[in-house]
């Protein structure tokens, strides 16, 4: 161990540094991470792939929603405009999902204070979504409702 102010060596029961008289401040470990630091960035990462999956098929919906008028025939007036409002009713619905895992993604990672509430509701909402977003849903809510997770996400968010 040696001085800040001097550099002499010291030995670490010193209060004061034989060299310089200056008095030698104690060292403070760092705090441990909690169990929401330790894993809040791997939730962020699998809001992140979530959402990107889920412009997969929002993408497909949206591409036969234009493609599927051509396979109705012209007589038939109702399926030509229905058939391709319903495909396009459900891409853009996987569209906002996909945004919103992207979105709360991002700002679990960047320590956002909105996006551990979303992530929450997220989390509920993603429970209906057997396996692997009922499995997303309990890590999510496993992580962000602990018993200190509040005030440490808030302590986190302030300091980014």
């Amino acid at each position: 161990m040696f001085c800040s102010a001097c550099g002499a060596p010291i030995q670490p029961n010193f209060n004061v540094c034989p060299n310089c008289q200056r008095p030698i401040a104690s060292v403070v470990a760092p705090p441990l991470p909690g169990r929401l630091d330790r894993h809040l960035r791997t939730v962020g990462i699998l809001w992140v792939i979530a959402g990107g999956l889920f412009l997969i098929p929002g993408f497909i919906l949206m591409l036969m929603s234009n493609v599927v008028r051509l396979g109705i025939p012209a007589t038939e007036t109702v399926p030509r405009f229905v058939a391709p409002l319903v495909l396009s009713i459900i891409g853009g619905s996987f569209f906002l999902i996909a945004a919103g895992g992207l979105l709360v993604g991002w700002g679990l990672m960047k320590y956002q204070p909105w996006a551990r509430m979303a992530a929450i509701v997220l989390g509920i909402v993603s429970l209906l979504h057997p396996p692997f977003g009922t499995a997303l849903g309990i890590y999510t809510l496993w992580v962000l409702l602990s018993d200190q997770g509040g005030m440490e996400y808030a302590r986190l968010a302030h300091s980014a």
